[in-house]
């Protein structure tokens, strides 16, 4: 009763402020305590993750991180600065259904302007305004991936060099062969018929040589073609007028070095002078020089897509005159001696053929195995460290052994082949001679006495199918191991050696498959063996 009284008797005035006070206190109490449970202010808010935050019942909260996004540099800075989270592993906690629903209310009414703004850079969405990027990303700006446009005309090359190597591949393990109008190999003569077959067509296809024009003869771009040596010249005229042959070095596979070593010992060896080797080895320095300072291809892969050809004895040596020649480059030499450094993966070891008159009229052929009544046959100078053994053993001693150091007056020396059954083939000087071929010509089965030497073509060419390798120290049981061949494993070396013919024939209109083919395929198979340096693939 006395509030009523004491109430009753205020002014009107002191009865207003009662009435307000309440509800001034109402409205300071909602503005200041509900602030605290907002997720977001005027301010944008970037959540960390896996914070638990004191006093919510031990549950995982997003941690606030306030990053000021009023615009320009200061908020680029705070972005950067902020942009980060804690404990990656963990996920995100929701927040409560209640505070999510606040938030988005909220957010949409006064955030909406600035958030609408930046959506594209930050792509962050107005549904789910707590759902953050991936923990494990790397926010940057996008890097486009680097696609190469364009390939250098090398790369291009080894890629269709690949596809050679893939193409001789299946050929060698599928079984299957591709028709071809000329001639299929097959036989034992072949250590892989259909992969031989195969790297042929694909040389056929896809080899481009590209040859040095610079040079002027009788050195270079000249060889002699009726002596021994007579496959450099040959080799050298063919090349320069072949189908092979790009005049644009960048379609090149390989280059051709056209020096001929016989030229050279011909013209600029001078028996009189001690030093005799060292103006032949400046001739072939000078002329790299000259190539590698015009061109870029020798430096490009140090000469190892480069090749020379020598059916000279000194061959070998000549080419040491350039180190990168020796070690690097692709050298196709008659005198094919292991001991002398020549390296059958690398090298090419191809047949000495002496033609007298300058072709092969004349020289193919011979009679059939029943009408040859001579064993064994050799006919030569004594000279090198393995025909005074065999002389020793079997000059004239022996009818069936015929061992002569010159052939009687009235003797033919080709009649003398093609009346024999096998054909004895020692070094002389060098290794290599021409008697295994004229063998093969004659019809006549070659035994191969020699010591650290590469048969031609050995890389395709089983060469035990077709002749008879006898060691150097069992030259004295020489009739005893012929004599124990029978006639039907001969009457088979024969006919093995008549179909390999064709690879060592000499044609001036070269033919498939002839001796220049084969040559030029052995320089293929090396070449894809070989991947230059510098290809970022390698």
């Amino acid at each position: 009763m006395k509030i009523c009284s004491s109430w009753c008797t205020k002014s009107a005035s002191t009865k207003l402020l009662c009435i307000m006070i309440p509800f001034i206190l109402i409205s300071i109490y909602f503005a200041f305590g509900n602030s605290k449970n907002s997720s977001f202010s005027s301010s944008t808010w970037f959540f960390s993750s896996g914070k638990n935050i004191p006093g919510d019942g031990g549950g995982e909260r997003p941690e606030l991180v306030a990053v000021a996004v009023s615009g320009g540099a200061d908020r680029e800075e705070a972005i950067l600065e902020d942009y980060s989270f804690f404990n990656s592993s963990n996920s995100f906690s929701p927040l409560t259904a209640e505070a999510d629903q606040e938030s988005q209310e909220e957010f949409q009414e006064n955030q909406k302007p600035v958030i609408t703004q930046k959506n594209e850079t930050f792509n962050i969405s107005l549904e789910k305004p707590h759902e953050l990027p991936s923990l494990n990303e790397t926010h940057a700006l996008p890097i486009e991936p680097k696609i190469k446009k364009k390939f250098t005309n090398l790369e291009k090359l080894e890629v269709k060099l690949g596809k050679a190597r893939a193409a001789i591949k299946e050929a060698a393990t599928s079984g299957n062969q591709t028709d071809d109008s000329d001639y299929v190999p097959s036989g034992p003569m072949y250590w892989n018929a259909k992969a031989f077959h195969r790297s042929y067509l694909e040389m056929e296809k896809e080899f481009k040589v590209f040859v040095y024009e610079e040079g002027e003869q009788p050195i270079f771009h000249n060889g002699p073609c009726k002596s021994i040596y007579a496959m450099e010249g040959n080799f050298i005229y063919q090349m320069e007028t072949s189908k092979f042959r790009t005049r644009d070095p960048e379609k090149a596979h390989v280059f051709f070095l056209p020096i001929s070593v016989t030229s050279i010992v011909h013209f600029i060896y001078d028996r009189n002078s001690r030093e005799h080797w060292n103006p032949m080895k400046q001739t072939v320095t000078d002329y790299i020089n000259l190539v590698s300072g015009k061109y870029p291809y020798w430096n490009r892969s140090l000469g190892a897509d480069h090749f020379m050809l020598a059916c000279h004895d000194w061959g070998p040596e000549i080419s040491k005159a350039v180190p990168e020649l020796f070690k690097n480059s692709i050298r196709a030499l008659c005198n094919a001696n292991t001991s002398e450094g020549f390296k059958p993966s690398k090298d090419v070891s191809f047949p000495e053929i002496l033609l007298p008159g300058g072709t092969m009229n004349g020289l193919i052929g011979g009679p059939s195995p029943s009408r040859r009544s001579i064993l064994a046959f050799f006919a030569g100078g004594l000279h090198g460290p393995i025909r005074p053994i065999l002389l020793e053993h079997w000059e004239n001693k022996d009818d069936d052994i015929q061992v002569h150091r010159y052939l009687p007056k009235g003797v033919s020396y080709y009649g003398m082949l093609r009346n024999s059954k096998f054909c004895l083939c020692p070094s002389g000087y060098e290794v290599a001679s021409p008697r295994m071929v004229e063998a093969l010509y004659t019809g006549c089965v070659p035994v191969l006495l020699k010591d650290h030497y590469v048969p031609p073509f050995s890389d395709v060419l089983n060469w035990k199918s077709f002749s008879v390798e006898v060691p150097v120290e069992r030259i004295p049981d020489l009739k005893k191991i012929l004599a124990g061949i029978s006639t039907r494993q001969y009457i088979r070396l024969q006919r093995r050696g008549k179909q390999v013919r064709r690879h060592f024939e000499v044609n001036m209109n070269t033919q498939r498959y002839d001796v220049f083919h084969m040559i030029l395929h052995s320089v293929w198979l090396r070449r894809l063996n070989m991947r230059l340096h510098g290809l970022e693939y390698l």
